[in-house]
């Protein structure tokens, strides 16, 4: 073995073990609705090193990347197996996304990534893009995954390389290694952000989505929208009907997505979802919080106005800069909830909170009154309910 080799391989065999290992700390006092850590639950470098470099000093005796990682980013999330799990969207060098599996023992450090990723299958129509999985363990026994298959616009122009189509690829597992893909889902519209119920909801599969006139441009789909299937291994949505609109001058104008599928609290169905809106700087993604009914999960009964997390300092560079996203969370059984965020389609963080810590800021936060007039209102009464206390 040359000793280039030998320098470079514990080099960064050492860097690896060290970022991994690296204890994660709140960022203290927070806003008291949920505390953000202070590094990123998993990056690039979080990549195992056999992952990235060939380890033989006969092929390759410069001790090169071999298989150059992007980003990790967009995780769906569940508990298994006591561990802390997301099923990661890792991005090579050559654009191309795959899932990989990551567990920690605590939730919000000491992430390390499961030795070989995901083998997904393909459908008679391949995918060439896979992305951004949703996690649900639904009450059926099967843990399923649905994600975002991309493919080339089979009618775009000649010469037009970036048109694509979008459709929601489903897969099932039962020990998250072994995946059986379904048919993708039949919709008359693109769909990149479908989630799946944990529920059945009147002896059906119920799934949160987003119509879209295009791949990037939400255009006439209304927001995030609620359909009914009757067979997830054939699945149609024929009906589908918005549950949470977009409107004009908020965080959602342009677009709003379900993030993870929603916890199940005494209170209501609790949802959090991303918004997207246009800026000078370009689309500006943020995160919000919204609850529906218990017995109806399709009946919105509240909505804080605003967002819940926009990026904030590092968090607002990167691929795509100025985007928070998410797709993951996990509610312990003691009520602690890990809100698993992506940041500009580079890096994964962690942010702790409690199901009744939002529950309440979800029901004791105004709602959007769509106006300047109505914030001013909101705030004025605020000022005045605490400067009478004095």
């Amino acid at each position: 073995m040359n000793e280039l080799f030998k320098k470079r391989l514990a080099a960064v065999t050492t860097e690896y073990e060290q970022l991994v290992a690296l204890k994660n700390e709140p960022i203290l006092p927070g806003n008291g609705i949920f505390e953000r850590y202070k590094n990123p639950v998993l990056t690039a470098g979080h990549t195992p090193v056999f992952w990235r470099y060939d380890l033989s000093p006969e092929t390759n005796p410069y001790f090169m990347e071999r298989f150059g990682i992007n980003g990790t980013f967009n995780a769906g999330a569940i508990k298994w197996n006591g561990k802390y799990i997301m099923a990661v969207r890792v991005e090579g060098n050559d654009r191309k996304s795959f899932f990989a599996i990551a567990e920690s023992p605590n939730g919000i450090d000491n992430f390390r990534f499961w030795n070989y990723p995901v083998i997904m299958p393909e459908t008679d129509n391949p995918d060439t893009n896979v992305y951004d999985m949703r996690l649900t363990a639904h009450e059926d026994g099967w843990v399923y995954g649905v994600f975002c298959s991309e493919r080339k616009d089979p009618n775009a122009p000649a010469g037009d390389l970036s048109s694509a189509v979008a459709a929601a690829g489903i897969a099932r597992t039962k020990d998250l290694i072994n995946w059986e893909r379904l048919p993708d889902l039949k919709t008359k519209s693109q769909q990149r952000n479908v989630v799946l119920h944990p529920e059945f909801v009147n002896g059906k599969y119920a799934l949160y989505t987003r119509p879209q006139d295009g791949f990037i441009d939400a255009g006439s789909g209304g927001g995030i929208g609620w359909a009914l299937v009757d067979d997830i291994t054939n699945a149609e949505v024929k009906d589908e009907k918005i549950i949470n609109f977009r409107y004009y001058h908020t965080i959602k104008e342009l677009k709003n997505g379900e993030g993870p599928h929603p916890i199940k609290t005494s209170k209501g169905w609790l949802h959090l979802a991303h918004g997207v809106r246009a800026c000078a700087a370009g689309l500006r993604y943020v995160i919000y919080l919204y609850v529906t009914d218990l017995k109806q999960p399709d009946k919105l009964i509240a909505e804080p106005a605003g967002h819940l997390m926009a990026p904030l300092g590092e968090e607002r560079v990167g691929d795509v800069s100025n985007v928070l996203f998410t797709n993951g969370w996990i509610a312990d059984d003691d009520g602690t909830v890990y809100l698993y965020y992506a940041s500009c389609d580079t890096r994964m963080h962690v942010a702790v909170s409690s199901v009744d810590r939002l529950l309440d800021y979800c029901f004791n936060t105004v709602s959007d009154g769509y106006r300047s007039a109505t914030s001013v209102e909101t705030l004025t009464a605020l000022i005045k309910k605490n400067l009478e206390k004095k």
